[in-house]
């Protein structure tokens, strides 16, 4: 047993004193007025961070989900639809396998450092400086892209009951509820996201059960279809082996845009309430995830339209909404109300989408200004702890959706698919460099992973090395389509490759400018906040043997 914090909660406020009890993963012993790397007392650092972290297990684990599932798996996936199924579903496994071996590096790093902005902060730290800044800034606009994404597509939703009244009044109530939700306070982030994730969980597994039951026949024109479009027109698109490779590399960009995960989740491990167990536990389940909504999404599209189906390649289609697989599908079966229906849950994943990506906006703007990369004013913090500075300019920002007022609903949306999809897989290129450094640099020091980890993953160090290879390789070929004979617009060349030149430029002239050095693996610093987080492990941990478990929490524990 060694001396500790231990911290009581009251009115929001915690009250330091000293305790007995072990400490964290490793014991170390904490006395009174000892001071952390920057100067301020652990205790008063462990007070705020308590009073800060507003995210319990059900939210963040439901939130990790709302983060990578939006409206993008239900409308977007449509595009990969053209590819044909069989192409379309091996892309989604390889996809998939890129984005587990990028979830594995990040619960290794993100469990033992949860900090605000932890990848963005923790790539600086292992790589350079610079390499922060690229990854904050590319997060910051990869994130607010998706906003635009979600508040612009809003309109194509509604067009299905008629709906054409001017764009930008959707535009505006979507902006102005994911600020209300956002600029308060974390929980209440949380609790919406909780609820509408649970709605989209249950929508997702309904068209799972949908797809099964209709192909065996279960609709109004009592069609057996089965896996006929895997037969006619065929299971991949091309004559070729050149369009063969176009249409897979096709479906490996969509799928690109529509899987995630690892990113939200490492995201809200700065407010997440004892992030040590919580976190890892979000990680973990990042398979079954990417398993059930986003392979098994794939497969039911694939069985319920074919690849040459008119509406999807435009011969019926004037909108984005026509083009949602399920509502296709819905219609040649000639099935009543369930389209509607399906069209109000896909705004309510627009909402949550929108919603999740304003929280990651705001923490990447906000990590950037902790660590000085961007204006001390987005530093700021409530009375809950919220970057409401941060939130409030993503909104502003977010402003560039009423772009579609000019040039079309559907083609801005084309435009964002791109910038985001090729800031996706610089993303992933930047958490996979990230994690390589991080695990030289304990090579180097003599330090024992096993040990000095309270979360050591799975299939390391070749998970690291699979999506290192594979991010950065489709970050240059996502845009092949615009240098084929006939295809090149300037307009889809900057929204394809814009993002690396931007996040790129950014970083090169604040290595330029701040002469910031590049880390070799002896350097990396892998002791600060270490044992501010072993004490924060403590503090939980007592509070959990203090506290009796109810049924409730139990339950919850266990459903969640």
């Amino acid at each position: 047993m060694s001396e500790h914090l231990k911290i009581d909660e009251v009115d929001g406020k915690a009250d330091a004193y000293i305790g007995s009890t072990e400490v964290g993963f490793q014991e170390a012993p904490i006395p009174t007025g000892s001071l952390s790397n920057d100067g301020d007392s652990l205790e008063a650092k462990i007070a705020h961070s308590v009073n800060h972290r507003k995210l319990n297990s059900r939210q963040i684990q439901l939130a990790s989900i709302a983060g990578a599932i939006g409206a993008a798996l239900f409308v977007a996936i449509g595009a990969g639809v053209l590819s044909g199924p069989l192409a379309l579903l091996i892309a989604f496994i390889f996809w998939s396998t890129v984005v587990y071996g990028i979830g594995q590096c990040q619960m290794e790093i993100v469990t033992l450092l949860p900090l605000d902005g932890s990848f963005i902060r923790l790539a600086g730290r292992m790589v350079d400086p610079s390499f922060g800044v690229m990854a904050g800034w590319n997060h910051f606009l990869a994130q607010t892209s998706f906003i635009m994404f979600e508040a612009t597509i809003i309109n194509t939703l509604v067009e299905y009951w008629g709906y054409n009244a001017n764009p930008a009044i959707l535009i505006t109530v979507s902006l102005i509820f994911y600020l209300a939700v956002n600029v308060y306070r974390a929980d209440l982030f949380g609790e919406f996201e909780f609820w509408l994730s649970l709605g989209k969980v249950f929508m997702a597994a309904g068209l799972i059960i949908y797809t099964f039951i209709v192909m065996l026949g279960g609709n109004p024109i009592h069609d057996r279809f089965g896996f006929r479009y895997w037969k006619n027109p065929g299971p991949w698109a091309g004559d070729s082996p050149s369009t063969k490779l176009e249409s897979f590399i096709n479906a490996v960009n969509v799928a690109g845009f529509c899987v995630g995960g690892p990113d939200y989740i490492s995201m809200i491990a700065g407010e997440a309430k004892d992030p040590r167990k919580t976190v890892p536990r979000a990680f973990k389940t990042l398979l079954a995830r990417l398993i059930i909504f986003f392979i098994g999404g794939c497969l039911c599209v694939g069985i319920l339209i074919p690849y040459n189906d008119e509406t999807l390649t435009g011969g019926k289609a004037n909108s984005y909404a026509g083009k949602s697989p399920y509502v296709i599908s819905m219609t040649r079966l000639q099935i009543p109300v369930l389209p509607s229906i399906i069209n109000v849950a896909l705004l309510l994943c627009v909402l949550s989408g929108g919603q999740a990506y304003t929280f990651n906006a705001s923490r990447s703007l906000h990590a950037l200004a902790l660590d000085r990369k961007a204006p001390k004013i987005f530093a700021r913090v409530n009375s809950k702890g919220t970057p409401y500075t941060s939130v409030i300019a993503v909104m502003l920002l977010s402003c560039l959706a009423y772009l579609a007022l000019g040039s079309g609903s559907a083609k801005v949306l084309n435009w964002i698919l791109s910038f985001a999809t090729a800031a996706t897989l610089l993303n992933w290129t930047i958490m996979s460099i990230t994690w390589v450094r991080f695990n030289k640099a304990m090579k180097s020091q003599g330090i024992n992973r096993q040990e000095f980890l309270p979360t050591p993953s799975k299939y390391q160090p070749y998970a690291a090395y699979w999506a290192m290879f594979w991010a950065p390789l489709f970050l240059f070929v996502q845009g092949y389509a615009v240098f084929l004979k006939g295809n090149w617009s300037i307009a889809t060349f900057i929204f394809n490759y814009g993002i690396i030149a931007l996040s790129g430029g950014i970083a090169l002239g604040f290595k330029i400018f701040g002469r910031t050095k590049f880390y070799r693996a002896k350097e990396v610093d892998l002791v600060t906040d270490i044992e501010f987080f072993d004490a924060l492990d403590a503090y939980y941990q007592q509070k959990k043997d203090e506290q009796p478990v109810t049924i409730k929490d139990k339950i919850l524990a266990k459903v969640f």
